[in-house]
């Protein structure tokens, strides 16, 4: 009988619960399925940097890198060849023959913004678990479309929002959850100011190793130029939605967590400030703030630094001043003994990985379990920055459901949370 490595993988979550002479044989230290076979979708910067980590673990080992550019593909491979002293990592071109391979447990996807839907869903239906970089998609429906596609498959999602595996987020959230700082009424999301540079828009010649055409995929097509691939795509809103949606997934996400608003999103968001880049190759916002407004009439703001009272990280305000600041270099709080404050053990306890995120995914490999960011809070926590997008593209104030993920009396915003696909591409 043949039983896929995914199988038995999965099914180790439940061999604690059957008789060792029946689990020694298949899930003992030599089984196949003690190992999480590894592979890498996206090996740029970011996808490097996941696979190192995870790299770490024991039980990881990486088996194929995949990536557009052959020269990102082979470095990575190179890196996992030199770890585990093989020379049978496999490169791929093409993720739709990468999903093929029946030896690939789990991948990292770390392509930009504009290829996470479609490669994600890919994924999910080959029965992989899925490490996905934020934010979840490009835009707001295809988001819905990966989350059904991963739910639908039993698949473990783990999120690049990394900084809910960090001490002080997790404190502060804590803290808010059980009202150390009152009724909660405002949060202010301090993220990037935007790039101003204006890059030149000069047509350039495709490099021989990057397949162009694969690398815009289901994008709108423009002329190649170097400063919109690999890293600085970023700040083309082709392909991604600058500061603001590069950033949302994480001290957007923190706000949703310390909210309690992983499962729902804004009923109405109004521009503010919208500043945008003129001339040159790169378009996305530079300043930014919109006002988000919650069903239970808490208002959020996001806004690049220069329109924050406290920079970069997340803010939270009760209804009488007192507030919480967590960022990545700490945590403060208008009254500092509310930092030493101990939360009892009847007291609402949030999700804690000890630390360790990437871990955190491995575990939830093992147990089934979810993760610390699952699909659906990384599908929320994105929606603030669509709508946001949307907002300071329309310069109107958008009505939204969060229930049924609709623009309300809008069409012309509504048609904005998706966009064509380009031929021969289909979600």
């Amino acid at each position: 009988m043949t039983v896929s490595r995914r199988s038995l993988l999965k099914a180790t979550a439940g061999a604690a619960a059957l008789p060792t002479i029946l689990t020694a044989p298949l899930f003992g230290a030599d089984a196949p399925s003690n190992r999480i076979n590894m592979a890498l979708i996206g090996c740029g910067g970011m996808g490097r940097g996941n696979a190192r980590n995870l790299m770490q673990k024991p039980s990881v080992q990486f088996v194929a890198a995949c990536d557009v550019d052959s020269n990102h593909a082979k470095q990575s491979a190179g890196t996992f060849n030199k770890k585990y002293n093989t020379k049978g990592t496999k490169t791929y071109s093409d993720y739709r023959k990468l999903v093929l391979n029946k030896n690939i447990d789990a991948v990292i996807i770390a392509t930009p913004d504009h290829w996470h839907a479609s490669i994600g869903i890919a994924c999910a239906q080959a029965g992989m678990d899925i490490y996905g970089e934020k934010p979840l998609t490009r835009y707001l429906k295809e988001g819905r479309e990966l989350v059904n596609a991963v739910e639908d498959a039993g698949c473990v999602w783990q999120t690049g929002s990394w900084q809910r595996s960090k001490n002080q987020f997790h404190r502060a959230c804590e803290l808010v959850r059980n009202g150390r700082i009152g009724k909660l009424t405002h949060v202010e999301v301090g993220l990037p100011t935007g790039k101003t540079n204006k890059i030149s828009a000069a047509v350039q010649p495709v490099p021989k190793d990057l397949d162009y055409n694969a690398w815009v995929g289901p994008a709108r097509k423009l002329p190649y130029r170097s400063q919109q691939v690999h890293f600085n795509w970023r700040w083309v809103l082709a392909y991604g939605g600058g500061q603001l949606l590069d950033w949302i997934g994480h001290h957007g996400d923190i706000a949703h967590w310390g909210m309690d608003c992983d499962n729902t999103g804004p009923v109405s968001v109004k521009p503010i400030v919208a500043t945008y880049p003129t001339g040159g190759l790169w378009n996305a916002p530079i300043h930014y703030k919109c006002e988000c407004t919650y069903k239970n009439g808490v208002k959020m703001t996001v806004a690049d630094v220069a329109n924050t009272s406290r920079g970069m990280g997340t803010k939270f305000i009760g209804e009488n001043g007192q507030w919480i600041h967590c960022g990545r270099k700490g945590i403060w709080a208008s009254d500092p003994k509310v930092l030493r404050s101990v939360i009892q053990p009847n007291e609402i306890k949030l999700y804690n990985t000890g630390g360790d995120h990437h871990g955190n995914f491995v575990d939830c490999i093992r147990t089934r379990k979810k993760t610390i960011t699952p699909i659906e809070t990384a599908h929320r926590s994105a929606s603030i920055g669509h709508l946001c997008m949307i907002a300071l593209e329309t310069g109107q104030t958008i009505s939204f459901n969060p229930d049924t993920e609709q623009i309300l009396n809008n069409p012309k915003a509504a048609a904005m949370l998706q966009r064509a696909y380009r031929a021969p591409y289909t979600l």
